[in-house]
């Protein structure tokens, strides 16, 4: 099975490619550019390098979200793009689930966040089960200071991971003390290959046309106008 995987999902790019089960390349770049302009020619550039042609794979793994609305939507929109016309499977993986997947191993529990913004963070809960970071509570938007107040419960230790860490470490490490471990700079980071592990092992989904993202919560433009219809009802 030959593999692509696409990971837009925060300033990070990723773009993976896989055959028969091994890793044969990975594109990163965690710089904040523009992901529409530099997308294509990535996954273009990595099937080149691994002799693979687009009319050769299998299916396309994507990172569904939650993370910057408009990252979301360029990765999804470009898997279901190539997947229509390639008449492949698109499988969608949570982006927190991919960034957990580096702390598989952990013994205790991971937890992956993205920042949203004015205190608060696109969060989860897993821990690592036979080389998969396995969710224990689900992918949620919520206040990162609420957040750790309940983690404040468990008795395991809680390795945190995210490129937004260091907005966070100081909250996070005086509200759990010795029971919080931060990810290393590379533990920090997604990785394409961990994106192609997971989409390999997936179940298929929905339709190529019927497969949305989960952003979690809606865009700022998408409340403002819900927010404006609203007013206009009830004037």
């Amino acid at each position: 099975m030959k593999i692509l995987s696409i990971d837009t999902t925060t300033y990070t790019l990723g773009v993976g490619v896989s055959a028969e089960g091994e890793i044969k390349g990975e594109v990163i770049t965690n710089l904040k550019k523009n992901h529409s302009i530099r997308l294509m020619p990535a996954i273009d550039y990595l099937l080149k390098e691994a002799s693979i042609k687009t009319n050769e794979l299998d299916r396309i793994a994507v990172a569904k979200g939650p993370g910057s609305y408009t990252g979301v939507r360029i990765g999804v929109t470009t898997a279901k793009s190539m997947a229509w016309a390639l008449h492949i499977p698109v499988v969608g993986i949570s982006s927190l689930k991919i960034l957990a997947q580096n702390g598989k191993h952990f013994q205790g529990l991971v937890c992956p966040f993205i920042d949203a913004r004015r205190g608060q963070v696109y969060t989860g809960l897993y821990q690592g089960s036979h080389g998969e970071s396995k969710m224990v509570e689900k992918d949620r938007i919520t206040l990162m200071e609420d957040w750790l107040q309940g983690l404040k419960k468990t008795e395991k230790d809680v390795l945190f991971l995210s490129q937004d860490i260091e907005k966070h470490r100081e909250l996070i490490e005086y509200t759990l003390g010795d029971k919080a471990l931060c990810g290393t700079m590379q533990e920090n980071s997604v990785r394409p290959g961990e994106l192609l592990a997971l989409g390999e092992k997936a179940e298929s989904g929905p339709s190529v046309h019927e497969f949305v993202p989960e952003y979690i919560q809606l865009a700022e433009a998408e409340k403002k106008w819900l927010a404006d219809q609203k007013g206009k009802t009830n004037g």
